[in-house]
């Protein structure tokens, strides 16, 4: 509640320098006018109101700032004693949660979220290559060939030349048939535990 209170004062105080710079500039302008007119008594009166209405705005502007600052550090003072008491609990909570921690179940536990995810892992591969085949059967070759036919003289390229080739020679082979083999091993070892 005070911390509102000041913030709200601390606007208020602003407000009123901002309404000072106005009524000061309309003090000038009847300067301007009663030069104009030849009433230089009458010009030095509005002279001294436009000082004074500075002078104004510069003071609400400084007690503006003072009640700023004065609201800045309760606000830390407040946020500082809830903090503090979050810490507090939260250090409590720590306490009784390493109490009852069980290294050796949370290491079992990490041990089988791991084999549970290469399982996943190997299981959504299988999918994927599965579905990959079957699409892969669905769908007439020659009118794949024929659609990238089209779509390469649509967009002026040479089809052979622009499109990448598959990898040739044994290099290549013996890898993929590396990566085959892991893969099936681990497939047949799913299929044992299921």
């Amino acid at each position: 509640e005070h911390l509102f209170n000041l913030k709200f004062a601390a606007k208020e105080l602003n407000r009123n320098s901002k309404k000072c710079d106005k009524e000061e500039k309309a003090e000038k302008a009847k300067i301007k006018k009663a030069i104009q007119k030849g009433n230089m008594e009458v010009a030095r009166i509005h002279a001294e109101n436009a000082i004074r209405q500075k002078n104004q705005a510069i003071n609400f502007l400084r007690m503006s700032a003072r009640v700023d600052a004065v609201a800045a550090r309760v606000q830390t003072a407040v946020t500082m004693g809830k903090v503090t008491k979050s810490m507090a609990g939260v250090v409590k909570s720590m306490d009784a949660t390493l109490k009852s921690m069980n290294l050796e179940k949370i290491s079992a536990l990490m041990d089988k979220f791991e084999h549970q995810f290469e399982t996943l892992d190997v299981q959504t591969q299988q999918m994927e290559d599965t579905m990959s085949n079957t699409t892969t059967l669905t769908t007439p070759q020659n009118q794949v060939d024929m659609l990238l036919q089209e779509m390469a003289d649509e967009a002026g390229l040479d089809l052979n030349m622009e499109l990448p080739q598959g990898q040739t020679g044994s290099v290549g082979a013996s890898v993929a048939s590396a990566e085959q083999d892991e893969l099936s091993q681990r497939l047949a070892r799913l299929r044992d535990q299921v």
